[in-house]
Protein backbone atom coordinates (compact mmCIF):
# COMPACT_ATOMS: atom_id res chain seq x y z
CA UNK A 1 0.00 0.00 0.00
CA UNK A 2 1.25 3.46 -0.88
CA UNK A 3 0.36 6.78 0.76
CA UNK A 4 0.38 10.32 -0.60
CA UNK A 5 2.18 11.48 2.57
CA UNK A 6 4.30 9.47 5.02
CA UNK A 7 2.03 7.71 7.54
CA UNK A 8 2.42 8.86 11.16
CA UNK A 9 4.34 6.64 13.56
CA UNK A 10 2.37 4.12 15.63
CA UNK A 11 1.85 5.44 19.18
CA UNK A 12 2.90 2.87 21.76
CA UNK A 13 3.56 2.32 25.46
CA UNK A 14 6.49 0.57 27.12
CA UNK A 15 6.01 -2.79 28.85
CA UNK A 16 7.74 -3.30 32.18
CA UNK A 17 10.73 -5.61 31.87
CA UNK A 18 10.31 -6.18 28.11
CA UNK A 19 11.63 -4.73 24.87
CA UNK A 20 8.31 -5.25 23.06
CA UNK A 21 5.81 -2.41 23.20
CA UNK A 22 2.03 -2.09 23.40
CA UNK A 23 0.50 -0.34 20.34
CA UNK A 24 -2.10 2.30 21.19
CA UNK A 25 -5.29 2.49 19.14
CA UNK A 26 -7.58 4.81 21.12
CA UNK A 27 -7.64 6.40 24.56
CA UNK A 28 -10.92 6.47 26.49
CA UNK A 29 -11.20 8.33 29.79
CA UNK A 30 -13.70 8.13 32.64
CA UNK A 31 -14.57 11.37 34.38
CA UNK A 32 -15.79 11.75 37.96
CA UNK A 33 -14.97 8.24 39.19
CA UNK A 34 -13.75 9.03 42.73
CA UNK A 35 -16.38 10.44 45.08
CA UNK A 36 -13.96 12.84 46.79
CA UNK A 37 -12.80 14.29 43.44
CA UNK A 38 -16.40 14.58 42.21
CA UNK A 39 -17.23 16.58 45.33
CA UNK A 40 -14.17 18.83 45.01
CA UNK A 41 -15.34 19.67 41.47
CA UNK A 42 -18.79 20.60 42.84
CA UNK A 43 -20.81 17.58 41.74
CA UNK A 44 -22.82 14.76 43.34
CA UNK A 45 -21.01 11.42 42.82
CA UNK A 46 -24.23 9.39 42.62
CA UNK A 47 -26.23 11.72 40.42
CA UNK A 48 -25.01 10.65 36.96
CA UNK A 49 -23.89 7.52 35.05
CA UNK A 50 -20.23 7.22 33.99
CA UNK A 51 -18.95 10.18 31.97
CA UNK A 52 -16.58 9.43 29.08
CA UNK A 53 -14.29 11.53 26.91
CA UNK A 54 -11.34 10.66 24.66
CA UNK A 55 -7.78 11.67 23.94
CA UNK A 56 -5.87 11.07 20.68
CA UNK A 57 -3.57 8.05 20.68
CA UNK A 58 -0.54 10.23 20.02
CA UNK A 59 -1.15 12.16 23.26
CA UNK A 60 0.79 9.42 25.10
CA UNK A 61 4.07 10.49 26.70
CA UNK A 62 6.81 8.18 28.01
CA UNK A 63 7.89 8.14 31.64
CA UNK A 64 10.95 10.34 32.08
CA UNK A 65 9.88 12.84 29.42
CA UNK A 66 10.02 16.63 29.61
CA UNK A 67 6.73 18.17 28.46
CA UNK A 68 6.30 21.78 27.33
CA UNK A 69 3.66 23.76 29.20
CA UNK A 70 0.61 23.65 26.88
CA UNK A 71 -0.50 26.64 24.87
CA UNK A 72 -3.81 28.44 25.53
CA UNK A 73 -4.02 27.76 29.25
CA UNK A 74 -2.88 29.38 32.48
CA UNK A 75 -4.28 26.60 34.69
CA UNK A 76 -2.81 23.19 33.83
CA UNK A 77 -3.87 20.45 36.28
CA UNK A 78 -2.61 16.93 37.02
CA UNK A 79 -4.96 13.95 37.54
CA UNK A 80 -3.26 10.64 38.40
CA UNK A 81 -5.18 7.56 37.24
CA UNK A 82 -5.12 3.78 36.90
CA UNK A 83 -4.96 2.90 33.19
CA UNK A 84 -6.45 -0.29 31.70
CA UNK A 85 -4.90 -1.75 28.53
CA UNK A 86 -7.27 -3.79 26.38
CA UNK A 87 -5.86 -6.95 24.80
CA UNK A 88 -9.05 -8.50 23.41
CA UNK A 89 -11.81 -6.62 21.64
CA UNK A 90 -15.54 -6.80 22.12
CA UNK A 91 -18.79 -4.88 22.27
CA UNK A 92 -21.48 -5.01 24.96
CA UNK A 93 -19.06 -6.92 27.19
CA UNK A 94 -20.57 -8.47 30.32
CA UNK A 95 -19.01 -7.29 33.56
CA UNK A 96 -18.14 -10.85 34.56
CA UNK A 97 -16.25 -11.31 31.26
CA UNK A 98 -14.43 -7.97 31.41
CA UNK A 99 -11.21 -9.27 33.05
CA UNK A 100 -10.60 -11.55 30.04
CA UNK A 101 -10.39 -8.46 27.81
CA UNK A 102 -7.71 -6.75 29.91
CA UNK A 103 -4.06 -7.12 28.87
CA UNK A 104 -2.54 -5.08 31.68
CA UNK A 105 -2.42 -1.92 33.76
CA UNK A 106 -0.31 1.22 34.13
CA UNK A 107 -0.11 4.52 35.97
CA UNK A 108 -1.23 7.50 33.90
CA UNK A 109 -1.86 11.21 34.28
CA UNK A 110 -4.75 13.01 32.61
CA UNK A 111 -3.34 16.50 32.05
CA UNK A 112 -6.15 19.04 31.88
CA UNK A 113 -6.48 22.66 30.79
CA UNK A 114 -8.75 23.42 33.76
CA UNK A 115 -9.64 26.92 32.61
CA UNK A 116 -10.68 25.64 29.20
CA UNK A 117 -12.67 22.83 30.83
CA UNK A 118 -14.53 25.33 33.00
CA UNK A 119 -15.42 27.36 29.92
CA UNK A 120 -16.65 24.24 28.11
CA UNK A 121 -18.81 23.18 31.05
CA UNK A 122 -20.37 26.64 31.29
CA UNK A 123 -21.08 26.75 27.54
CA UNK A 124 -22.17 23.11 27.28
CA UNK A 125 -19.52 22.42 24.62
CA UNK A 126 -17.17 19.42 24.18
CA UNK A 127 -14.06 19.02 26.33
CA UNK A 128 -11.63 18.37 23.46
CA UNK A 129 -9.42 21.44 23.92
CA UNK A 130 -9.40 20.87 27.69
CA UNK A 131 -8.53 17.17 27.63
CA UNK A 132 -7.36 16.02 24.19
CA UNK A 133 -4.40 18.27 23.51
CA UNK A 134 -0.86 17.27 22.53
CA UNK A 135 1.14 15.35 25.17
CA UNK A 136 -1.85 15.25 27.55
CA UNK A 137 -1.53 11.56 28.48
CA UNK A 138 1.73 10.67 30.27
CA UNK A 139 1.78 6.95 31.03
CA UNK A 140 4.19 4.59 32.76
CA UNK A 141 5.20 1.14 31.58
CA UNK A 142 2.42 -1.43 31.39
CA UNK A 143 2.41 -4.48 33.65
CA UNK A 144 0.59 -7.59 32.34
CA UNK A 145 -2.59 -8.31 34.31
CA UNK A 146 -1.30 -11.72 35.40
CA UNK A 147 1.74 -10.09 37.02
CA UNK A 148 -0.18 -7.35 38.86
CA UNK A 149 -1.33 -7.41 42.43
CA UNK A 150 -4.81 -6.24 43.38
CA UNK A 151 -4.96 -3.01 41.39
CA UNK A 152 -8.58 -2.53 42.50
CA UNK A 153 -7.35 -2.11 46.09
CA UNK A 154 -4.07 -0.26 45.81
CA UNK A 155 -2.60 3.05 46.92
CA UNK A 156 -2.61 5.69 44.16
CA UNK A 157 -0.53 8.84 44.66
CA UNK A 158 1.11 11.79 42.96
CA UNK A 159 3.87 14.16 44.08
CA UNK A 160 4.90 17.52 42.65
CA UNK A 161 8.49 18.54 43.48
CA UNK A 162 8.50 15.89 46.21
CA UNK A 163 5.28 17.10 47.85
CA UNK A 164 2.26 14.78 47.98
CA UNK A 165 -0.71 16.27 46.10
CA UNK A 166 -2.90 13.18 45.58
CA UNK A 167 -2.99 10.16 47.91
CA UNK A 168 -5.91 7.70 47.84
CA UNK A 169 -6.88 4.09 47.19
CA UNK A 170 -8.30 2.64 43.99
CA UNK A 171 -10.98 0.86 46.03
CA UNK A 172 -12.62 4.29 46.32
CA UNK A 173 -13.57 4.30 42.63
CA UNK A 174 -17.32 4.76 42.13
CA UNK A 175 -17.36 2.32 39.19
CA UNK A 176 -15.24 -0.83 39.32
CA UNK A 177 -12.80 -1.96 36.64
CA UNK A 178 -15.27 -4.54 35.17
CA UNK A 179 -18.08 -1.95 35.23
CA UNK A 180 -15.88 0.55 33.37
CA UNK A 181 -14.85 -1.93 30.66
CA UNK A 182 -18.47 -3.02 30.20
CA UNK A 183 -19.72 0.58 30.07
CA UNK A 184 -17.14 1.69 27.48
CA UNK A 185 -17.98 -1.33 25.31
CA UNK A 186 -21.63 -0.28 25.20
CA UNK A 187 -20.67 2.99 23.50
CA UNK A 188 -17.69 1.87 21.37
CA UNK A 189 -16.38 -1.43 19.97
CA UNK A 190 -13.34 -2.12 22.10
CA UNK A 191 -10.27 -3.31 20.19
CA UNK A 192 -6.81 -4.55 21.17
CA UNK A 193 -4.63 -1.52 21.78
CA UNK A 194 -7.29 0.59 23.47
CA UNK A 195 -6.42 2.31 26.75
CA UNK A 196 -8.93 3.36 29.40
CA UNK A 197 -8.02 6.01 31.98
CA UNK A 198 -10.25 5.24 34.99
CA UNK A 199 -10.59 8.60 36.75
CA UNK A 200 -8.69 10.54 39.39
CA UNK A 201 -9.00 10.94 43.17
CA UNK A 202 -9.12 14.28 44.98
CA UNK A 203 -6.13 16.57 45.25
CA UNK A 204 -5.86 17.77 41.66
CA UNK A 205 -3.98 21.05 41.46
CA UNK A 206 -2.10 23.36 39.14
CA UNK A 207 1.27 22.64 37.56
CA UNK A 208 3.89 25.26 36.68
CA UNK A 209 6.92 25.36 34.43
CA UNK A 210 9.82 23.66 36.18
CA UNK A 211 7.66 21.20 38.12
CA UNK A 212 8.76 17.57 38.50
CA UNK A 213 5.92 15.04 38.81
CA UNK A 214 6.21 11.55 40.32
CA UNK A 215 3.27 9.17 40.68
CA UNK A 216 2.51 5.54 41.31
CA UNK A 217 0.08 2.75 42.09
CA UNK A 218 1.07 -0.22 44.25
CA UNK A 219 2.33 -3.09 42.10
CA UNK A 220 2.83 -1.04 38.91
CA UNK A 221 5.82 0.67 37.33
CA UNK A 222 6.09 4.30 38.48
CA UNK A 223 5.64 7.32 36.23
CA UNK A 224 7.63 10.52 36.29
CA UNK A 225 7.85 13.53 34.00
CA UNK A 226 8.54 17.25 34.15
CA UNK A 227 7.11 20.47 32.73
CA UNK A 228 9.19 23.15 31.04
Amino acid sequence: MSFVIPPPPQPSVAIAGASARFPVRRIFCVGRNYADHVREMGNDPKSEPPLFFTKPADAVVESGAEIPYPTNTTNLHHEVELVIAIGRGGSAVDEQDAPAHIWGYAVGVDLTRRDRQGEAKKAGTPWDVAKGFDRSAPIGALTPAAACGDVANARIWLKVNGEIRQDADTRDMIWTIPEIVAAVSRWWDLQPGDLIFTGSPAGVSALERGDAIECGIDGLAPLNFSIY
